[in-house]
């Protein structure tokens, strides 16, 4: 019995502690840039929870591939120096900073043109309709669902 119960234990650990330490991560990434997506919000009339939860989806909580060497935390298609200086060869930004990732994003956005629309606007859910529309992303309706998800999970909005 006690082998039993150690093994299910032991099982139960490797099963949960990823989900567990994926969770930790996303609101380690949330909780660093709040800040600077807050100052953005501000500047830009874009929310706040939007542009952190773009990030976190296309930067995979700041874990992913882009962000870690091109400082690219929105999946944001352009032009890098790594075909260069490590002979990798990729069609995403680079950028000299993740500040410069996030503002890129923001100024991406105000060329929209549901921008004027709805700047100032801190409704997320017509943010988030009107970018998955605009083909910001390859999958727009399940890219639009994680977003939200995102906002909802980690309580990024007011707005219900």
């Amino acid at each position: 019995m006690k082998l039993f119960l150690q093994k299910f234990i032991l099982w139960i650990l490797i099963i949960c502690l990823p989900v567990i330490c994926g969770a930790q991560s996303t609101q380690s990434y949330i909780n660093k840039y709040r800040p600077l997506a807050d100052s953005l919000s501000a500047s830009y009339g874009i929310p706040a929870a939007v542009i952190l939860a773009v990030a976190t989806i296309e930067s995979s909580s700041g874990a992913g591939k882009n962000a870690k060497i091109l400082n690219n935390h929105f999946g944001i298609m352009g032009k890098n120096k790594l075909l260069k200086t490590r002979k990798i060869k990729t069609r995403y930004k680079q950028y000299p900073n993740i500040t410069a990732s996030y503002i890129d994003f923001c100024n991406l956005l105000a060329k929209r043109k549901y921008y004027k629309r709805l700047k100032g606007n801190i409704n997320y859910h017509l943010w988030v309709d009107a970018i998955s529309k605009s083909g910001y992303s390859e999958l727009p309706l399940e890219w639009k669902k994680r977003v939200t998800t995102i906002i909802k999970k980690y309580k990024l909005s007011n707005t219900p």
